[in-house]
């Protein structure tokens, strides 16, 4: 089989971010099919420029066409959905430079691309798969980034659109498929497959020690945060919690990423004098392990939003693999995911008084904290080891390609 994917935040190994699509492409590979991945020339977590060329692009295999993007993600959301639609007008035009594709799938959020992508499997006349990764538009909507009527009316508009035309949805979580189903989206017309991680490359025996001394913190107590500095985060609970804390010499709050509230982020971390908390900037995605491994626990946060307690942050699933308690600040999926493996704990959104508490406890119990870790680990290798994941996927593929 040959699958096209049009995906505008595609990350190769090389840049920071989720490289799940890399990983699918691999594993298509090694079983003699190939996945073809239209991408944006920019990274989303930096919204810097990944390459100065639109020619053709090759990792480890897996074929890359790059497409031009505005670069401005960073800006205000109007320029962001600026830059959302060159994307999807020239993913297009990239897009049908491949004509022996078997299947056609589009992923979203941003939700242009995924129109982008059943464009092309029309023209094509080819199956047309949707992912959802998350559920847009009601993110936006719940965070108040969309507000016109006219624009949320479209918006849903372009949502139920989608929803019909696919072949089949794909779905990474279970609340999602309950969600479209509300929407009535027919039940066998959805597949959730939950993305997983890479138990090799996240392992407990990876040395973290080296980003420590980097980062001046051999003796310390590391509360890490990898991941996207954006407005959905909720990092300003995580400043509250470290003012809290700003006096005990132990607890380092470190973070690594980048996004568009990080320049706010930095600027209210200093006006609020906190000697505890690091920018520690970006890091390729094959770096990653060496940066879990430096934590004593990781940290996943997002917004006190309803709609949030439907996804699982992907980084979840890197902490568990890595072996380390997960400091959970979301309700909904992903806290039952964290209390069925026994894997960490659970914080209520936006209690920053809580999360200082229970930070400051884990702490003092290293027993508990290596505990929790050796649990998540082992649920995560059980049940959510990306390479069976991918074997699911690939039997999806091959379900929609037989006709």
């Amino acid at each position: 089989m040959k699958i096209l994917l049009i995906n505008q935040v595609f990350v190769s190994p090389e840049e920071p971010g989720h490289t799940r699509h890399f990983e699918m492409g691999k594993h298509l590979r090694e079983r003699g099919h190939e996945l073809v991945i239209v991408a944006s020339d920019l990274n989303y977590q930096t919204g810097r420029r990944v390459t100065q060329s639109r020619a053709e692009q090759t990792f480890d295999g897996v074929r890359v066409l790059r497409a031009a993007m505005l670069p401005a993600i960073h800006r205000s959301y109007v320029w962001r959905v600026a830059a959302f639609l060159t994307f999807m007008l020239s993913s297009v035009w990239t897009a049908l430079r491949v004509r022996d594709a078997d299947l056609i799938m589009g992923t979203t959020p941003p939700i242009f691309q995924a129109l982008s992508a059943w464009m092309v499997a029309a023209l094509r006349r080819k199956p047309f798969l949707l992912e959802v990764r998350d559920l847009w538009p009601e993110f936006g909507i719940s965070m108040g980034v969309l507000k016109n009527p006219l624009v949320i009316k479209l918006s849903r508009g372009l949502e139920n659109f989608l929803y019909q035309r696919a072949a089949h949805i794909l779905v990474n979580s279970p609340a999602y498929k309950e969600y479209m189903i509300n929407k009535n989206v027919p039940e066998n017309k959805i597949t959730y497959i939950p993305y997983g991680t890479d138990i090799e490359m996240f392992n407990p025996s990876v040395d973290g020690s080296f980003i420590r001394e980097e980062l001046n913190l051999k003796d310390k107590f590391v509360v890490l945060y990898a991941g996207a500095l954006g407005q959905a985060n909720d990092l300003d609970t995580l400043l509250r919690a470290a003012k809290r804390l700003n006096e005990n010499n132990k607890i380092r709050f470190v973070l690594f990423g980048d996004g568009k509230e990080r320049e706010r982020l930095q600027n209210e971390a200093r006006q609020m004098n906190l000697s505890n908390v690091i920018f520690a900037g970006v890091k390729a995605k094959k770096e990653m392990p060496a940066v879990i491994a430096s934590a004593d626990v990781c940290l996943a946060i997002l917004q006190n939003i309803s709609m949030f307690r439907t996804t699982y942050p992907n980084k979840v699933f890197d902490y568990m693999a890595a072996g380390r308690a997960t400091v959970l600040v979301i309700d909904g999926v992903s806290r039952q995911l964290i209390e069925s493996s026994r894997g960490g704990v659970y914080v209520p959104p936006a209690d920053d008084a809580a999360l200082a508490q229970t930070i400051l406890d884990l702490s003092q119990d290293a027993r508990r904290v290596k505990e929790m870790g050796e649990n998540a680990r082992a649920y995560l290798v059980q049940h959510l080891n990306r390479r069976d994941k991918l074997n699911e996927t690939l039997a999806l593929f091959e379900q929609l390609t037989k006709g």
